[in-house]
């Protein structure tokens, strides 16, 4: 789902992920931050469908046995 041109002028924009994580943090509910396919810049949304929720970095992935 692409985001909708008026909607991304109304959201606050966050120069890269670190930034937008920071201000994620601060909200008492899920809020996760998400790069723009309109703008390229990171906006913070409590949306979970359409959007791909990126994989974890570092861990290591195993499969049951």
């Amino acid at each position: 789902m692409r985001t909708r041109l008026r909607i991304c002028k109304a959201k606050k924009g966050y120069p890269d992920l670190a930034a937008a994580a920071v201000v994620a943090a601060r909200y008492d509910h899920a809020v996760r931050p998400y790069r723009c396919d309109r703008c390229h810049v990171w906006h913070l949304t409590s949306r979970l469908k359409g959007k791909r929720i990126p994989r974890p970095t570092g861990e290591k992935h195993t499969s049951p046995t």
